[in-house]
């Protein structure tokens, strides 16, 4: 069984703003806070490396947790390994959005959101069930490879917390109540 530690990228505009980012390539990179935040991680990983023995950083290929996985290997001496299902959630027609906004023009796609968070989908983009699905496929083929070991994740907030649901059997429909923080660090157990 291997241990992840999920890190969630530090902060950008777009998270101070409220605006959703998704999988756009149009979210901006992290700002002078989120920065300082992959930095302090990075410091707090190195206490732990001796003891923990950290066999690889993966991360998602979006430049958000990109850039706080390069910072973070820069201090650990590890190679950033890119995995895409590590994205997050595709958001769709709402990505780059002011919550406020989506709130207005998307009232009924909310409201089945509330209702059936699982398997509700934003206009063009995917469900929470399929962003479970292409995480958990990632962190069993990292867990596989890594067997026994501690491994470095870094991801996305609802990406996240679908994992953290899936590692200690929380419903999916209780997803949005583990949403991490920026620059949160969660360690999960997780057989492949």
């Amino acid at each position: 069984m291997a241990q992840i530690w999920l890190i969630r990228h530090g902060q950008t505009d777009w998270n101070v703003q409220g605006r959703w980012q998704g999988q756009t390539p149009d979210a901006p990179p992290l700002n002078a806070t989120g920065v300082a935040q992959a930095h302090a991680l990075a410091e707090t990983l190195a206490q732990h490396a001796e003891q923990a023995a950290f066999q690889a950083l993966y991360s998602s290929d979006l430049l958000r947790a990109r850039q706080t996985a390069e910072i973070i290997a820069l201090r650990l001496r590890l190679p950033v390994r890119l995995d895409p299902r590590l994205r997050e959630v595709n958001l769709g027609a709402w990505e780059g959005m002011l919550g406020e906004d989506v709130a207005l023009r998307y009232v009924a796609e909310l409201d089945e959101r509330k209702r059936n968070p699982v398997h509700s989908r934003p206009p063009q983009g995917e469900t929470v069930f399929e962003l479970a699905a292409r995480v958990g496929q990632a962190l069993d083929d990292i867990a596989r490879a890594h067997p026994n070991g501690n491994v470095l994740v870094v991801s996305h907030g609802l990406a996240i917390a679908t994992a953290l649901c899936m590692a200690n059997g929380t419903l999916l429909d209780q997803v949005f109540a583990h949403m991490p923080d920026n620059a949160a660090l969660h360690v999960i157990a997780w057989r492949s």
